[in-house]
């Protein structure tokens, strides 16, 4: 669209720009845009009533003139789809702005100026078709806010003419008829993060599209510019969930590693040639840009994602977080701006973490302030709330006043003729126009300021104020606040900051020296140990291979590598041991022998079915590991055996050996030997410990090289000493009672004779005079082998002796015996379960019973109608006061041994026993219809005709009556207590009873109307009396009854005694006290012979 001049000769006019005075000329001319259609949506501005007559003189008096246009500039947002946004007021501030330049413009003439208020949808397709709808509408447009639309709003506005100011647009530059309100909020965010190399940076958007939208925006235009954006999330739900899964992302996600960036000479344009990005699980971002509303003004989405990082103790410094929102307005610093934080400790302190860079107001104005001023001279409503207003307010201003100061320096340029938009927008970087918290344009003031809390949190502080066009980084006086007084987050390399400069993973030379230098010394490290590990190895070529003889740790695993005695070390192998057979481990404490010397082979050939198989010699240094050869320990590592060895055996005393058993042994011992006398059960004797040389004979203690040899003599007295330990399942020379080095040195040096004691009830006379003889001093006296073999053979007087059939002779007497003690057990365990259940069910119903012996919970049982029994023992008080402690319990325990006996006979159930009180129901557990009236009533029949014959031990002439109190009714029964349990009964019914029975007469049974009418219509000849009526405690007065028989009830019933005026129904009379009685009870209770 082009704008067209006034007339031919157009008058010479100023149109003046509110603003202190400032000046652009050229606004008077007309247009040719057309006013804005009658359906959308318009706010006029025309000036002040008291100002119409002035400027219609004024227009009448000029000698020239003026043609008057309409430039409507449409203010698109989404207004009506989110609240925060609405809370801008964008209607008021584009009015404000279009008064105060229609004040202008109708002093000097110009263009008049409306404003339509444009809803933008927040999903994007819908924000695409409202630009297009708006750009055939309005003059100029101030939007789009969905960076989706930016691009195409670009090209629509350049095809139909429009200005355009994109403040939403977060890397959008001047182009053709677009004019950025400000620096874009890409170029902001990259001076701040260059200012601080923070490099890593990572973006979390709101869920909505819009902030989606401008989080894909952003994170394109920060690439262009070479940061390695390492992630773009979103949180999805807008919660706490949403917001902890975000960050676990922010956490985890992949960090760009190294890139390729050139900048085009001549140009100036960053083109992105190559990245390479290789997951990483470190921490991957110094910086989280929230793209979403700020949670000082509202936004629950960021209140939600700082206090999820606070929860994930991700505000601790190691991150900063941006607000992105923020750099499209000014945050006025001070106590105000964190009032929303005051009632929320959390979320104070995860704002800590946050550093806010929003634009600066100059010479130290706010939003604020002006819009106070605006209200005091009723440019504004005076019923508006400021707090309520968004600081989006000016940015709206700013936005239709830099429309305005480009058209005007145009149209100056123009000399008053046509312009287009491209041209208003060219002119709009250039012009100076007064903003709505100071002037805009020029390169004057820096157009940000970075703002952040203190230790306490309680106010915004102006730290840093910055210009990303100049380059501008300077302090205002107060430093940084990182949290917990850090030092935040850590720089990233420079490179990434430097477009010609290819950054390798983010790694300074430096660093990349020294890691060289650790590979070359990693590099010589490693040839050393390849030199020692070959030169190790061909110490121990002896070691390896399926058939090697000398075992290392390694092919020995050790289950007690503590425990055991110096025979035993340790068990187990690996695989390659004799498959997978474990082994024994016999210890010696002596330098490696000479490998050519011994038969190492022979031995490992020698193959018996009662000679354990030789695995080989097990070699460890002093240190636990290989050593060379005469430096180690040397072990002899044989086969075992599953059931353990013989002095395993010898050790179980849980197991049996009688004489058959031992000589099996002993046999089998004694082949051996004469199987291969050269080898044959050869005991290692080296010189330590004193404990292995008890089996040493003694002229072998005396020379230790023929100790180390071994001798056929020796064997035979060593085969003496292990048949003293299988006869007396004892250690050598236990019986003795002296230590080893004790026993050593006297054997080794007699005299007298040192050896071991054998009783004749241990062994037969012949297996005693054999051993002696294997134990002769001098050697040629021992007998060999085969003659041992003889002698041993001769004890058993030719008889076979095999282990096996000992064995099973043994095992099965042990079964037998098992059988009949578990026979035994068993019919035991039987009978003491039929007493427990019994006791159970006398203690408890049968059904609850079970129900708990099941593990089952008892639930509460409401009963629609049952009968309770109630019965106490008259003058009960006087009685225990006239009787010891233990007659009161045979008293008792007498009566209610009679009681129970009676009811066995009845569908009845004993609740309990209360000292003298005795109650007893029926109905429950198990209900019985309407009997239960009848059940009850004919067993206090019974119970009252077995008390009249009733008599106490101790005072049989005093006669025991009791009181009886039957009532019928609901009630709720269950188990009460997890120790002790007992079954209770719950209603008024129960309370009803007890009141009948104290209310009652001896002799006498109380029975309640209700229990009456049961009983009448049971029919069954139950004789009742009317008593009248009756006081019960807590119930009024009712009317009661005596139930004094039943038809066919011939026993006798005690006749209830004559009350005399006067006396008390509730005690015993004087009279009927024996003397020696009375005395005692005139001594415990003076002035008193009767009460309860």
């Amino acid at each position: 669209m082009l704008l067209g001049s006034c007339s031919q000769k157009p008058a010479m006019t100023v149109c003046t720009l509110l603003a202190g005075g400032l000046r652009s000329p050229g606004l008077c001319a007309p247009t040719r845009w057309a006013p804005s259609p009658p359906g959308l949506p318009r706010i006029p501005s025309r000036p002040r009533p008291q100002l119409r007559p002035l400027l219609l003189l004024l227009l009448l008096l000029l000698p020239r003139s003026v043609l008057s246009a309409v430039f409507t500039v449409g203010v698109l947002g989404p207004w009506a789809c989110d609240p925060i946004f609405a809370s801008a007021r964008p209607d008021l501030a584009a009015r404000l702005a279009a008064s105060r330049l229609n004040h202008a413009a109708a002093l000097e003439g110009g263009p008049r100026f409306e404003v339509a208020l444009l809803p933008e949808p927040c999903r994007t397709p819908g924000s695409l078709g409202a630009v297009s709808s708006a750009l055939t509408r309005v003059s100029g447009l101030v939007g789009p806010v969905n960076p989706a639309a930016c691009r195409p709003a670009e090209l629509l506005a350049q095809e139909a003419g429009v200005a355009l100011v994109p403040w939403g647009c977060p890397g959008t530059r001047a182009a053709g008829t677009t004019a950025p309100v400000v620096t874009p909020a890409a170029d902001a965010l990259y001076a701040l993060l260059r200012a601080f190399r923070w490099a890593h940076v990572a973006l979390v958007t709101a869920p909505q599209d819009l902030w989606v939208e401008a989080g894909r925006a952003l994170s394109t235009a920060l690439r262009a510019r070479g940061l390695p954006v390492a992630l773009v999330t979103s949180m999805e739900p807008s919660d706490l969930s949403g917001a902890r899964e975000a960050l676990r992302r922010v956490q985890d996600g992949p960090r760009v590693r190294g890139r390729l960036l050139c900048r085009m000479r001549g140009r100036g344009s960053v083109v992105q040639g190559a990245e390479d990005r290789v997951p990483s699980r470190v921490s991957v971002s110094a910086a989280v840009i929230m793209v979403m509303h700020s949670v000082l003004l509202g936004g629950e989405e960021q209140r939600c994602l700082l206090e999820a990082a606070e929860e994930l103790g991700l505000a601790d410094g190691s991150l900063v977080f941006l607000p992105f929102d923020t750099l499209h307005y000014a945050l006025s610093p001070g106590p105000d701006a964190l009032a929303v934080l005051a009632n929320n400790s959390q979320l104070r302190k995860a704002h800590d973490a946050v550093l806010t860079l929003t634009r600066h107001c100059p010479q130290g104005g706010s939003v604020r302030d002006s819009l106070r001023r605006a209200q005091e001279h009723r440019e504004l409503p005076p019923d508006l709330n400021l707090q309520q207003v968004s600081p989006l307010f000016g940015t709206i201003y700013d936005s239709v006043f830099l429309l305005a100061g480009g058209l005007a320096r145009a149209r100056a340029a123009a000399g008053g003729g046509w312009v287009s938009g491209a041209a208003v927008a060219r002119h709009i970087r250039d012009a100076r126009v007064p903003g709505f918290c100071g002037a805009l344009g020029g390169a004057e003031e820096p157009s940000f300021v970075l703002l952040d809390t203190d230790a306490t949190g309680d106010r915004l502080f102006s730290t840093y104020v910055l210009d990303p066009i100049q380059g501008f980084f300077h302090s205002a006086g107060t430093p940084v606040h990182f949290p917990k007084g850090g030092r935040g987050p850590g720089p990233d390399p420079s490179c990434w900051f430097d477009p010609d400069t290819i950054c390798n993973g983010g790694v300074e030379p430096s660093v990349v020296f020294i890691g060289f230098l650790l590979v070359v010394g990693m590099g010589l490290a490693g040839a050393f140990l390849a030199h020692y590990c070959r030169h190790r190895l061909l110490h121990i070529q002896m070691v390896s291979g399926p058939n090697k003889i000398i075992l290392t740790l390694d092919d020995i695993t050790f289950l007690h590598p503590h425990g055991g005695n110096s025979r035993k070390v340790a068990q187990g192998s690996r695989t390659s041991l004799a498959a997978r057979s474990t082994s024994d481990v016999r210890s010696i404490h002596s330098q490696l022998p000479d490998y050519t010397n011994i038969g190492l082979y022979e031995i490992r050939e020698l193959r018996h079915e009662n000679v354990a198989l030789y695995l080989g010699l097990f070699l460890a240094g002093e240190a636990g590991g290989p050593a060379a050869p005469g430096e180690g320990v040397l072990a002899v590592v044989s086969e075992h055996c599953a059931r353990g060895s013989l002095q395993d055996l010898l050790a179980q005393r849980d197991i049996k050996l009688d004489w058959m058993f031992k000589s099996s042994l002993l046999l089998d011992l004694i082949k051996v030997c004469v199987w291969e006398a050269s080898a044959a059960l050869r005991v290692p004797t080296p010189p330590s410990p004193t404990s292995d040389q008890l089996w040493t004979a003694p002229e072998l203690l005396r020379d230790p090289v023929l100790e180390r040899r071994g001798t056929l003599a020796g064997d035979v007295f060593s085969l003496g000493i292990i048949m003293q330990e299988v006869v007396c399942r004892s250690a050598p020379y236990a019986m003795l009672e002296l230590t080893p080095e004790e026993v050593v040195k006297r054997v080794q040096s007699p005299p007298p004779l040192c050896r071991p004691s054998v009783s004749i009830d241990q062994a037969p006379m012949e297996c005693i005079q054999l051993m002696k003889r294997c134990w002769a001093e001098q050697p040629e006296l021992r007998p060999s082998m085969d003659r041992t073999f003889e002698l041993f053979k001769s004890i058993n007087k030719g008889r076979k002796m095999n282990i096996i059939d000992s064995m099973l002779r043994m095992l099965e007497q042990y079964s037998s015996n098992l059988e009949d003690l578990i026979r035994e057990r068993t019919e035991e365990l039987e009978l003491e379960k039929q007493k427990t259940d019994r006791l159970l069910t006398q203690m408890l119903p049968p059904s609850v019973a079970e129900a708990l012996k099941m593990g089952t919970p008892v639930e509460p049982e409401y009963f629609e109608e049952v009968t309770l029994y109630f019965s106490d023992i008259v003058g009960f008080t006087t009685i225990s006061a006239m009787s010891e402690p233990i007659e009161v319990v045979d008293l008792l325990n007498d009566l209610y041994t009679l009681f129970d006996a009676i009811i066995g006979s009845h569908d009845v159930y004993k609740v309990e026993t209360i000292g003298d009180a005795y109650m007893v129901a029926s109905g429950l557990p198990q209900r019985n219809g309407h009997r239960h009236a009848a059940e009850i009533a004919n067993m206090a029949l019974d119970i009252l005709s077995a008390v009249g014959t009733f008599r106490m031990r101790h005072m049989p002439e005093v006669p025991v009556r009791i009181r009886i109190g039957l009532h019928s009714g609901p009630c709720v029964a269950g188990v009460v207590g997890l120790t002790m349990p007992r079954y209770c009964l719950f209603g008024d019914t129960v309370n009803t009873a007890s009141r009948m029975e104290s209310t009652g007469l001896p002799y006498r049974i109380h029975v309640n109307k209700s229990t009456v009418q049961i009983l009448s219509a049971l029919n069954e000849g139950f004789l009742t009396e009317v008593r009248g009526r009756t006081e019960l405690k807590g119930k009024g007065a009712e009317e009661t009854y005596w139930l004094v028989g039943r038809r066919g009830f011939n026993k006798p019933i005690p006749k209830p005694p004559d009350l005399q005026p006067g006396a008390s129904n509730h005690g015993i009379s004087l009279h009927e006290i024996p003397p020696d009685r009375r005395q005692k009870l005139e001594k415990a209770r003076p002035g008193q012979f009767s009460g309860k």
